[in-house]
Formats: C-alpha cells, sequence, structure tokens
C-alpha cells in the first residue's frame, strides 16, 4: 500500500493540486513553500502548527459584492457569516481528497477558534495569518487596510488555508500595486480611527466591526474600510 501511495505521490505537481481544489469550489488558489515564512511571529509559524509542513495551499471564494449596497448591517453580516462557514466546508473537502492521494494535511480555520488573545488590548491572534499566507502564496497584496486585495476580486474574498507535508512549486509573490501611495480612503473613513495605514487597533475596532447585540447576535455595524476601498471590487475591475 506504501508503495502506491508514493508512486501516486510522485505524480503529484502544484497544478495537479490547484486544479484539484479549484474543482472542489475555490475560485483561486495558490501555494507558498515554508520557507516563506521565516518571518512569522514565534509559535505562529507552520511548524509550529504542523512539524511537518513542508508547503501551505491557500484558496479562496469570492464575497457576492450585493451586501455591500446595504445601509443596514444584518446583510452584510449574512453573507460574511456564510461565506466563512463555506471556506470551512471547502477545508473540510480538501482535506478529505488530499488524503485519498496519501498527503498528510492539516487545516487552518477561516476565522474562529483560536487561542492567543490579550484582554487588555482586545487583541487577538489566528494560529496563521491568512491574508499573509495569502500574499505568500501569490494570491495578493496587503492593503493599508490590513486586508489583502487580489487582481481579480478585490478585497472581497474569504481565505482559507491547509497546511502539507509535501514540498510543492510555490507560486510567484504577486507584484501588482494593491493601493495607490497618495490613497488613505480607509484610514480616513474609519469612524473608530483605529488604522494607520500599517496595522489595526482592535480595541478601536472591534465594538462596531464585532458589535454585540442585546439579543446575543454579533453584527458586523462597520465595514468602511473594505467598501470604500477603491480596490474593493478588484485592481482590473475598479
Amino acid at each position: 500500500m506504501r508503495n502506491t501511495e508514493n508512486e501516486l505521490l510522485n505524480n503529484i505537481n502544484s497544478n495537479y493540486i490547484k486544479n484539484r481544489i479549484n474543482n472542489l469550489g475555490a475560485d483561486l488558489c495558490g501555494i507558498a513553500s515554508v520557507d516563506r515564512f521565516k518571518d512569522a511571529p514565534k509559535g505562529f509559524h507552520p511548524t509550529d502548527i504542523f512539524p511537518e509542513c513542508k508547503s501551505i495551499v491557500v484558496f479562496l471564494k469570492r464575497t457576492p459584492n450585493s451586501s455591500n449596497y446595504a445601509v443596514n448591517c444584518v446583510p452584510y453580516t449574512f453573507v460574511n457569516s456564510m461565506i466563512m462557514r463555506i471556506i470551512d466546508k471547502l477545508t473540510i473537502d480538501i482535506l478529505y481528497s488530499l488524503e485519498e492521494l496519501g498527503i498528510r494535511c492539516v487545516p487552518i480555520p477561516s476565522d474562529d477558534p483560536y487561542e492567543y488573545w490579550e484582554p487588555d488590548r482586545s487583541y487577538g491572534r489566528a494560529i496563521l495569518s491568512l491574508r499573509h499566507a495569502g500574499y505568500l502564496s501569490g494570491l495578493g497584496v496587503i492593503g493599508k487596510n490590513t486586508l489583502l486585495i487580489n487582481n481579480i476580486y478585490g478585497n472581497m474574498i474569504q481565505l482559507g488555508a491547509v497546511l502539507v507535508d509535501i514540498e510543492l512549486e510555490a507560486d510567484a509573490i504577486a507584484t501588482y500595486e494593491g493601493c495607490l501611495d497618495s490613497c488613505n480612503i480607509c484610514i480616513e473613513f474609519c469612524p473608530q480611527q483605529a488604522l494607520n495605514g500599517e496595522t489595526v487597533n482592535q480595541a478601536l475596532c472591534r465594538p462596531i466591526s464585532n458589535f454585540k447585540h442585546q439579543k446575543g447576535y454579533t453584527l458586523q455595524k462597520c465595514n468602511l474600510c473594505r467598501v470604500k476601498c477603491p480596490r474593493a471590487f478588484g485592481i482590473k475591475n475598479k
């Protein structure tokens, strides 16, 4: 059985993996080699999650643009929460698919849960930064609003990732321009003044981006840094 798995693995390459994942429902897929994560904070490197990790497979789904036209926050909250569920379901489907090939893999959730939390700063950190993984796998560039910007779909995307124990050819890192140097729209429109062009102050952002309704719902009452961005719907399709 192991010889059969080895023969199968010898015929697997990056394009084969990406086509398989796209056929499962991803809109785009990119691959990063583990050595690209040398600057990851201690404890948040892919090998801190999966010591045998050699490559990181990152994929995305486009978020429907329609919810951005509503002045009520409920449609956007609904769409965003559903897309996260879709990505997480896709992640599970990818695990099954890669396991069939004899590849050992570990999933990364699209959002919650995570362990790291600083209550005094309302600061949380996922086990792996998906936006940085997206950048390192060639799926986009990080904007001043701290969101990943893809040239086709803009920042209206949701990311997922799987760590694998085989070496795959990495995709080229994107070199297109995300934010214009002269553009500070996301910073200027932020009602909490939580952005500085490099990072986001989570303590200022969370009270309205993840607003706790008295009935117990979590509502995303603010997404201005996303929808006001001139690259929100893509660089080629502004």
